[in-house]
């Protein structure tokens, strides 16, 4: 993303850094550049370049083997998942975009339990906060999926954040940079994927 900025604008981004954690794609790129100074027309401007150079430099740069960074349990834990289809769907949300996601899924070993057309992604809108909405009429069209059979799982505040402003109930877990302490607001917090199985039974 660094790279793409830069590219298209024309601007040093060496030290410049924003909260990245739980923001879409699209938001970073705008904390990016209205620390250096450009002004959200020409954001707003370049925002679908500055989106396709993303992509094409993840593509270019990202490692044709992510499953080491899959955390222990994930991938038992969607397998499980997918075998009770009578109770759950899985629906990727998440703020990057869509194609960096995907590639993202699929070095990591991930991407089979994901379907195309389903999901919302920061390609789909800047805020956070609109893409648990977009994801649950995509996964039940017309009408969405309902809000009682559906549980955000996150590991930021931001991630619990956009559960609420969809009135979702969410189960954090601290396998990322903030601690059990900082992701209370949840109504679960578990420390571990492989805890994440018995919390989602209880809540789904």
């Amino acid at each position: 993303m660094l790279e793409a900025v830069e590219a298209v604008h024309g601007v040093d981004l060496d030290g410049v850094r924003v909260d990245a954690a739980g923001q879409t794609d699209a938001a970073i790129v705008r904390g990016l550049l209205e620390a250096v100074g450009v002004g959200a027309a020409a954001v707003d401007a370049t925002a679908r370049e500055i989106q396709d150079a993303t992509v094409a430099a993840y593509e270019r740069l990202c490692p044709a083997d992510l499953s080491a960074t899959v955390a222990p349990g994930i991938a038992e834990l969607l397998a499980d998942l997918a075998a009770r289809p009578e109770r759950f769907r899985h629906s990727l949300v998440t703020g990057n975009f869509e194609p960096v996601a995907r590639l993202k899924l699929a070095r990591a070993g991930l991407g089979d339990w994901f379907a195309r057309g389903q999901g919302a992604f920061g390609s789909d809108a800047e805020a956070r906060t609109a893409l648990p909405a977009l994801a649950r009429r995509r996964a039940a069209p017309p009408d969405g999926w309902p809000r009682e059979r559906t549980v955000v799982v996150g590991d930021t505040p931001r991630d619990i954040a956009c559960a609420r402003a969809d009135d979702l109930r969410v189960v954090a877990i601290a396998t990322g940079p903030f601690t059990v302490e900082a992701l209370a607001d949840a109504d679960a917090v578990v420390d571990d994927a492989r805890a994440l199985a018995p919390v989602l039974a209880d809540l789904a």
